[in-house]
């Protein structure tokens, strides 16, 4: 399995580590699933850290050693009605051959949630769901 974290799962998991994001990325190097992210999704996570939880910086850095990065797929097209500043996240997701892509922005990909048919087979959950599942 392949997990790819989007920028609030990441700034997520770096502010609260003892949540259930942060259990997902303690559980990845143990070999339940590997770990996947963008250099996008870093940086948008990293300036919302600075601004809103500059402490969880050095947590944030500890986790992204856990994390492989990967290009964007050039292969797939955005679903329809996909918010276009989510795109780079989508690719990337399916850039890197993730299984399921982890979000907590039910607005942008609320739509999207648990319809792998409309996503190239890709899950896309929220960690909740995720650990539901």
């Amino acid at each position: 399995m392949r997990l790819f974290f989007d920028a609030n799962t990441l700034f997520t998991a770096a502010h609260n580590p003892k949540g259930k994001a942060a259990l997902v990325v303690e559980l990845g190097p143990k070999g339940l699933w590997a770990l996947y992210t963008s250099n996008y999704a870093i940086e948008e996570a990293r300036r919302n850290l600075e601004a809103k939880f500059p402490g969880a910086l050095t947590e944030f850095g500890k986790l992204l050693t856990s994390f492989h990065t990967g290009p964007e797929s050039r292969a797939h097209r955005c679903p329809a009605g996909l918010s276009s500043k989510d795109c780079p996240i989508y690719l990337a997701a399916l850039g890197c051959r993730a299984t399921h892509l982890l979000t907590g922005d039910m607005r942008d990909f609320g739509p999207f949630m648990n319809q792998p048919a409309v996503t190239d087979g890709m899950m896309i959950q929220t960690v909740a769901q995720f650990l539901e599942a």
